[in-house]
C-alpha cells in the first residue's frame, strides 16, 4: 500500500488530501499512469507533467524514479519563495 497526497490544485482537481492505494507500479510515472486512467479529475490534474513535481518518502525526485519500498508519494506544484 501507499499513501499517495495532494497538495494545492491537484488536491482541489482530484477532491482528495490523500488516498491510501494498492499499485503495482514500478516508477512515479507508472503510477501516475494508474491514476490518470482511473476517472475525468485524475487526468485532469496529470495532464501536464512539466507543471508538477513529486517526492517519494518526503523526498524531491523524478517521474522515473522507482517505488519499490515507498510508503509515501506526494504530488504538488512547483513551489515560488522569494
Amino acid at each position: 500500500m501507499i499513501d499517495v497526497l495532494y497538495f494545492a490544485w491537484l488536491r482541489e482537481r482530484i477532491g482528495l488530501p490523500k488516498e491510501r492505494i494498492e499499485s503495482s507500479a514500478e516508477t512515479v510515472a507508472d503510477l501516475v499512469a494508474e491514476l490518470a486512467a482511473r476517472e475525468e479529475r485524475y487526468a485532469l490534474a496529470f495532464s501536464d507533467l512539466s507543471a508538477l513535481r513529486v517526492a517519494v518518502d518526503q523526498e524531491l525526485t523524478d517521474f522515473d524514479a522507482p517505488l519499490a519500498g515507498v510508503r509515501e508519494v506526494a504530488f504538488f506544484p512547483p513551489m515560488t519563495g522569494g
